[in-house]
């Protein structure tokens, strides 16, 4: 293999391949990534045996070729060359020779026979979706998705996809982060498509959405989800397991109502948790005919209370809920004003934006007893 390339491409593809490659593991071989030279491309593989990535960037290649090496070194290397093109040459088999101005360096190879093999396409037709839309429904329910929990299916993050739109959809036991967004032209089915994405599954596509526009076509071959998205295609191994009925969770028919202004309440309790118990997090919502009154205490620290008038005409309630949960919502929730719709002390409470017109967003919450 022998090729030259622009250092600021190859850096920027080495940059998508770092969140996929598995530093810590058992099999040596996942540390590193696959480099093929051919025509007037360099092709980039990486995986992690559940998800993977493809790539390419233009190159000028004088001997076709494939290798692999260490993905961590590689980036690092090639982040720190001078801005000009990179020599890249391999050396016998064993070691590659990186190269660019007076610098060389030569990085240890391991064998092509040792990297794993991952699907290229899907049989089935791809379904495109708008990829600044899908960059927006996954910040807003990213936050909610669990990691570690043994009920692996809560591990990332239910896609659905009907006729007149898609849902993303993320729980982690205690709260549940619902968006919609109505898309024109995807193809009727007789039901909805349910797929289940893994977190790592989330998180990289939201990373490669950030860096790419236009449209991501999704396909879905026996085991492997496709994302497509211009030069890149994030595989994903499939997860066969059934998501809850998050339909059923959502409250209906709350009959009391407060809007607030989402700058000011976040502020207040952002404020107030400061003096909440640091396991717990928990802020108690008092609301009373024209306020709320949000507080927080803890045996070791002290307390903390803010007054906040909002119109409110009903009767008394108080509940509790985790700090964090409400300030994860507000952080992402994209408009100066929100609300929250209640039924008693015990039932889930639920958050929405007031005036958004793109996405219809729903965030249920339980409370907390304290």
């Amino acid at each position: 293999m022998e090729l030259v390339v622009p250092k600021n491409d190859l850096a920027r593809e080495l940059q998508l391949l770092q969140g996929i490659v598995e530093r810590k593991n058992t099999i040596a071989i996942l540390a590193n990534i696959r480099l093929e030279a051919k025509e007037d491309q360099l092709h980039f593989l990486a995986t992690d045996l559940d998800v993977g990535l493809r790539s390419h960037c233009g190159a000028s290649v004088s001997k076709p070729g494939a290798l692999t090496v260490q993905a961590k070194k590689l980036h690092e290397i090639v982040r720190a060359l001078p801005e000009s093109d990179v020599r890249i040459s391999d050396e016998k088999g064993t070691s590659v020779r990186i190269a660019a101005d007076n610098f060389t360096s030569r990085l240890q190879t391991m064998s092509l026979d040792e990297f794993p093999t991952l699907p290229e396409t899907a049989a089935e037709p791809a379904t495109r979706l708008p990829g600044d839309r899908l960059r927006v429904m996954i910040e807003k329910i990213q936050f909610a998705m669990t990691s570690g929990d043994q009920r692996y299916y809560l591990n990332g993050a239910l896609l659905v996809i009907r006729p007149e739109g898609i849902s993303l959809v993320a729980t982690d036991g205690h709260r549940l982060s619902v968006v919609t967004a109505a898309i024109e032209g995807l193809a009727a089915k007789d039901e909805d498509r349910r797929i289940l994405l893994p977190r790592k599954t989330v998180s990289e596509l939201s990373r490669l959405l950030a860096e790419t526009d236009g449209e991501v076509a999704l396909s879905r071959g026996e085991n492997h989800l496709f994302f497509e998205l211009g030069t890149r295609l994030l595989i994903s191994r499939v997860v066969e397991a059934q998501f809850p009925a998050y339909e059923k969770v959502i409250p209906r028919g709350h009959t009391k109502r407060v809007e607030f202004e989402r700058e000011r309440l976040n502020a207040a309790i952002r404020r107030v948790s400061l003096l909440s118990n640091e396991r717990s997090k928990a802020v108690k919502l008092e609301f009373e005919p024209g306020k709320v009154e949000i507080s927080s205490s803890s045996s070791e620290f002290g307390e903390a209370r803010e007054t906040l008038s909002v119109d409110y005409p009903g009767e008394p309630v108080r509940t509790s809920f985790n700090a964090q949960y409400l300030i994860d919502f507000l952080s992402v929730v994209g408009t100066d004003t929100v609300a929250m719709e209640l039924k008693d002390e015990v039932s889930q409470a639920v958050m929405k934006p007031v005036g958004s017109e793109d996405l219809e967003y729903t965030y249920v919450l339980m409370p907390m007893r304290v």
